[in-house]
C-alpha cells in the first residue's frame, strides 16, 4: 500500500470526539475509550450526546451525565423505559464507569479491559439485586398466605364457639318451654311456702333458732 493510499484525516461524529484531540490534533487508544464512554451515557439516558434546542447544561451529553454523577442526581436523568429498572447499586457502577472513560486527560481513563471487567460487575450487581427481590417476594407472599390462614382458622373457631353456645342454649330455652304453666306455678308456690314455713316457724318458736 502506498502513502497516497494512506489518509491521516480524523472522521467522527460531533460529540463522541476526544476534546483531547482539539487541544493536542492527536488520536491515543484512549481517544476510543472517551467515544465509548458516550456510547455509554447514550444508552443509559436515550438521547444522542448534542442536544442543541436543550438548556445550555444539557447540550452537551458528557457534561450533563458528569455533572449529575457528582451531584448525585445520576438516577433523575436516565431514560423514562429504564427507570425503576435498575438497581442503585448497579447504576452507581454503571455511571462510574462511563464518566471515568470521560475523563478530560486521556491517559487518566481506563483500558477497555477494565471497563469489560466493571460492566460485567454491574451486571452482577443487577442480577444480585432481582434475585434479592425475587426472594423477598416470595417471602412475602408466604406470609401472606399464612396470615390468610390465620385468620380462616380464627373465624372458623368463632362460628364453633357461636354454634355450640346456641345450641347449648337452645337445649336450656327448650327444656324450660317443656314445663307447663301450672307445673311452673306448682313448684314455685311450693319453694315460697316452704322458705316462708320456715320462717314463720323460727318466729313462733325462738328456742328453735
Amino acid at each position: 500500500m502506498s502513502k497516497a493510499d494512506v489518509s491521516t484525516k480524523v472522521k467522527g461524529s460531533f460529540g463522541y470526539l476526544d476534546p483531547e484531540y482539539y487541544r493536542r490534533q492527536q488520536l491515543t487508544e484512549k481517544s476510543d475509550v472517551y467515544s465509548f464512554g458516550v456510547v455509554l451515557c447514550e444508552v443509559l439516558c436515550g438521547r444522542p450526546p448534542i442536544l442543541r434546542n436543550a438548556e445550555r447544561k444539557q447540550v452537551s451529553l458528557a457534561e450533563w451525565v458528569r455533572s449529575c454523577f457528582q451531584n448525585g442526581m445520576l438516577n433523575q436523568i436516565v431514560d423514562l423505559h429504564l427507570t425503576g429498572q435498575i438497581a442503585p447499586e448497579c447504576l452507581k457502577k454503571y455511571g462510574e464507569i462511563a464518566v471515568s472513560c470521560m475523563v478530560d486527560n486521556g491517559t487518566e481513563r481506563p483500558s477497555m479491559n477494565d471497563i469489560v471487567w466493571g460492566l460485567e460487575f454491574a451486571m452482577q450487581l443487577q442480577k444480585n439485586a432481582e434475585d434479592n427481590d425475587r426472594i423477598g417476594g416470595a417471602i412475602m407472599e408466604d406470609k401472606g398466605m399464612d396470615e390468610v390462614a390465620l385468620m380462616k382458622s380464627s373465624n372458623n373457631s368463632d362460628v364453633t364457639f357461636s354454634s355450640s353456645w346456641e345450641d347449648m342454649s337452645g337445649l336450656k330455652i327448650s327444656g324450660m318451654s317443656k314445663m307447663s304453666s301450672s307445673e311452673l306455678g306448682s313448684t314455685t308456690n311450693e319453694s315460697i311456702k316452704g322458705t316462708s314455713g320456715t320462717v314463720f316457724s323460727e318466729i313462733n318458736d325462738p328456742k328453735g333458732r
